[in-house]
């Protein structure tokens, strides 16, 4: 089992960065995909970006593609995600998730553990 906790958001206005990261707990944080979702309000949870075990492999939602960069360090047991050019439509609550699956995966049902979330706030 692993326990994840984000940390990194805040209130920021567009065009701006921030990194995120997740803090893993457990001895087998390397054999997780892990993965980022985020939930505005009213809205559906939605993915953002995924990692494979090794960090050899990344998957991108469309709307963050070219702006996010998703990475890990399996060494600290730590995720990260940094987040370039924010625009207001990225405000939301940033949730870690971590995979115990073959593949690096996407949709949010395959995901075990999950963090608390943290909150991201891009003003215009």
């Amino acid at each position: 089992q692993v326990q994840l906790v984000e940390s990194g958001g805040g209130l920021v206005q567009a065009g701006d960065s921030l990194g995120l990261s997740c803090a893993a707990s457990g001895r087998t944080f390397s054999s997780y995909h892990m993965g980022w979702f985020r939930q505005a309000p009213g809205k559906e949870r939605e993915f953002v970006a995924a990692i494979s075990r090794s960090g050899g492999s990344t998957s991108y939602a469309d709307s963050v593609k070219g702006r996010f960069t998703i990475s890990r360090d399996n060494a600290k047991n730590t995720v990260y995600l940094q987040m370039n050019t924010l625009r207001p439509e990225d405000t939301a609550v940033y949730y870690c998730a971590a995979a115990n699956t073959l593949k690096v995966v996407t949709a949010a049902h395959h995901y075990d553990y999950w963090g608390q979330g943290t909150q991201v706030t891009v003003s215009s």
